[in-house]
C-alpha cells in the first residue's frame, strides 16, 4: 500500500463529522503521506510562519533578534500570546511581508489574513509539513541559528497547550491553533511539529474544523497523529 492510502485508512474512523488534513513525513526514509487538500484558517499555527520570517528578515540584515524581539517571540510562541503575535505580524510587514516570507520557505498555498488578522490565514497541511522540514531540516532558507530558535521555543510550549502530536511520540517541539468559528461555534483545532517515535523522527501537520467543542477537536488531532505514525510504520 503506497503511504497515501496507508494514511487514509489510518484516518478511516478518526474525523468523525469534522474535516480533516493530515501530512506526514518520516525523515529517516523520506517517506511522506498526505491525506486531504483542503485549505484551513489557520489560528495560531501562522504563530511559527511568522517567526520564521522575522528570522529571515533579520538574516537577510545580517544581525540577530533584538531583545524585544526576542521576548516577543518567546511569548507568542511558548504561551500563544496573541499580543506579541500582532506585534510581529505588523513588524514583517502583516500579510504582504509574511507571504513573501514563507514564499522562500517552499509553501505555495498559504496567504496571510487580511486586515490583521492574522490568525485567519489561510494554509494546507502539506504547506505546513513544507514549514516543518524548513524548521527542522537542513536544507533550509533560516539559517542553523535560526532554526535553532524555533525549534528551542517549540519545545518549550506551555503545559496546557502541549496536546496533539505530542500524543504520537516524546522529544516534541510543537505549535497548536483553536479558534471557534461561525454562528454555531464549531471550533478549528490544528496541531503541528515534530516527534521522536523509536529511534525515528516524525514530522507532523494536523489540521481539522467542525469539530463541536474544543476537547473533541484536540482528541481528533491526537487520534489522527498517532495515525500519521502508524500509517508511516511507526508505533503511535
Amino acid at each position: 500500500m503506497d503511504p497515501d492510502a496507508a494514511l487514509a485508512r489510518a484516518l478511516r474512523s478518526v474525523a468523525g463529522d469534522a474535516s480533516l488534513s493530515v501530512a506526514v513525513l518520516d525523515t529517516a526514509s523520506g517517506a511522506t503521506a498526505v491525506h486531504g487538500s483542503g485549505s484551513y484558517d489557520t489560528a495560531s499555527i501562522v504563530k511559527v510562519g511568522i517567526l520564521a520570517t522575522l528570522l529571515l528578515r533579520a538574516q537577510d540584515a545580517g544581525r540577530g533578534l533584538g531583545v524585544s524581539e526576542q521576548t516577543l517571540a518567546e511569548a507568542m510562541i511558548v504561551h500563544s500570546d496573541n499580543a506579541s503575535a500582532t506585534a510581529l505580524w505588523n513588524a514583517i510587514g502583516s500579510a504582504p511581508g509574511f507571504d513573501a516570507g514563507v514564499r522562500r520557505l517552499g509553501l505555495t498555498r498559504t496567504r496571510g489574513g487580511s486586515n490583521g488578522e492574522w490568525g485567519l490565514t489561510r494554509t494546507t497541511a502539506r504547506d505546513q509539513l513544507t514549514l516543518l522540514r524548513a524548521v527542522f531540516g537542513g536544507d533550509s532558507e533560516l539559517s542553523l541559528s535560526s532554526r535553532g530558535c524555533l525549534t528551542a521555543l517549540m519545545t518549550r510550549v506551555a503545559p496546557g497547550q502541549a496536546w496533539g502530536v505530542s500524543a504520537a511520540g516524546h522529544g516534541w517541539a510543537l505549535k497548536n491553533g483553536w479558534l471557534p468559528r461561525g454562528d454555531a461555534a464549531r471550533w478549528t483545532v490544528h496541531s503541528i511539529g515534530r516527534v521522536t517515535v523509536g529511534s525515528g523522527t516524525r514530522l507532523i501537520a494536523v489540521l481539522s474544523a467542525g469539530h463541536t467543542t474544543l476537547p473533541a477537536g484536540i482528541a481528533v488531532t491526537e487520534a489522527a497523529a498517532r495515525a500519521a505514525v502508524t500509517a508511516t510504520g511507526g508505533t503511535g
